[in-house]
């Protein structure tokens, strides 16, 4: 099929008005009554605005997408159950993840209906919807809640350097004494004591994040009509993989043309990430790593590998966050309109990396007793930035992930697979 014909199919299966087969849904070939949630819709215009209301379903946001399958397209379909408030269609709908906001479609509308914020709404309500516990969601989405969300961390970490002696009392724990490690932040925050307590609550948003996972792919599945069932057309662990490779590439960001910096700053915050992630686990598996031998010297000297890969992760997720804020900036309507939700992740990204940069330097410096305060509010905001995962936009890398794995398990990436449920 050549793009053309493509394009074509695609607009074709756009402009049918409902989107739906009644026949399917009713059981009967009978009317079928539409129930709409209008909460769901209010919700929804607070999210990105009312610009959805203005979708004449003339096909041309899924004609124009150039990672929309050709069978029951993105995201027209979407716009129309937007409007009339199909809540449970659109939480359970995997195309809504697809989609990488790129913004084609909403630079091309010719009414202005921006697609591409109201599925980036949608993604929002969904990660609400499969969120546990779903209050932690609802506190991270609404602005009045921010003190709240960081007074938790902050009584969390003073209650445990509180009861830091006494615990290292009773395990019979005892400080190493010594002057090969100079001016090192274990006085106040000894290493067992920082690895236990992230490893606790990372546990815990493992937990979250598997729970999410699980009732995130059963409303995939319950997206398909009763008695109809799409047949896997590629393994779990194959579908898994090709997931991946995508992630890693972001593959789907170079088929976008309207923004394409969105390729290189998302690039740049999740090899930040990994980077970050690298010095993190080297550090704490310092006891039981065997290829760390001989003296392990921490903090970092400025010219150690780790410390060169974790300033060079810092820069990254810098550079990256820069250029998201800077497209927001100058093409609102390219970049997408954003909301709280989106600033806010921004926010905490660049406060873990410019308190973490703030706390090197006064490392360096020697400054006591700021140096323990910047580390303890860049630990504050790591644990903002990890715990609060599962509830903030830093869940969609989950959430689209495991998406794509369903897209590539049923068949809906090469067009095997028309996911009959959004038709």
């Amino acid at each position: 099929m050549d793009s053309n014909e493509g394009i074509a199919q695609k607009q074709q299966e756009a402009t049918v008005p409902e989107n739906l087969e009644t026949s399917s849904l009713s059981g009967n070939g009978g009317p079928v009554v539409i129930r709409s949630d209008l909460d769901f819709i209010e919700s929804l215009r607070s999210r990105c605005g009312d610009f959805f209301m203005k979708c004449m379903q003339c096909g041309t946001c899924s004609a124009t997408c150039m990672i929309a399958p050709d069978l029951a397209p993105f995201p027209g379909k979407e716009m129309a159950w937007a409007s009339w408030g199909l809540r449970d269609r659109l939480l359970k709908d995997p195309d809504v993840w697809l989609c990488y906001q790129c913004n084609d479609c909403s630079t091309r509308c010719p009414r202005g209906a921006r697609p591409g914020d109201l599925l980036a709404a949608v993604r929002q309500e969904s990660i609400v919807q499969h969120a546990f516990p779903r209050f932690l969601s609802r506190w991270v989405n609404q602005p009045q809640a921010v003190p709240l969300l960081l007074s938790i961390p902050i009584i969390l970490l003073s209650l445990a350097l509180i009861l830091r002696e006494p615990v290292e009392k009773a395990l019979g724990i005892t400080r190493p004494v010594g002057d090969e490690i100079l001016y090192s932040y274990s006085s106040i925050f000894p290493h067992w004591l920082l690895n236990n307590f992230f490893l606790f609550f990372t546990g815990l948003v493992i937990i979250a994040v598997i729970v999410g996972v699980v009732s995130f792919w059963g409303s995939m599945k319950a997206f398909v009509p009763a008695g109809r069932d799409i047949t896997p057309v590629k393994g779990l662990m194959p579908s898994i993989l090709s997931a991946l490779k995508n992630v890693i590439t972001h593959e789907n960001f170079s088929k976008c043309t309207a923004e394409r910096t969105r390729q290189f700053s998302h690039i740049c915050i999740f090899f930040g990430f990994i980077a970050l992630s690298c010095v993190t686990l080297w550090v704490m598996t310092l006891g039981i790593n065997p290829l760390i031998s001989g003296n392990f010297i921490y903090p970092f000297g400025f010219w150690s590998p780790w410390k060169i890969l974790a300033n060079l992760g810092g820069l990254a997720l810098l550079v990256g966050i820069g250029l998201i804020i800077r497209d927001r900036m100058r093409h609102d309507e390219q970049a997408g309109a954003g909301n709280y939700y989106d600033w806010a992740f921004l926010a905490t990204i660049f406060a873990v990396v410019a308190t973490g940069f703030f706390t090197e330097i006064l490392h360096y410096v020697r400054l006591e007793p700021h140096r323990h305060i910047a580390y303890f509010v860049h630990l504050v905001f790591v644990f903002a930035l990890i715990v609060y995962l599962p509830y903030s936009k830093f869940a969609h890398i989950i959430y689209r992930t495991v998406a794509m794995v369903y897209a590539e398990y049923t068949g809906r990436n090469n067009g095997t697979s028309s996911n009959e449920g959004g038709k």
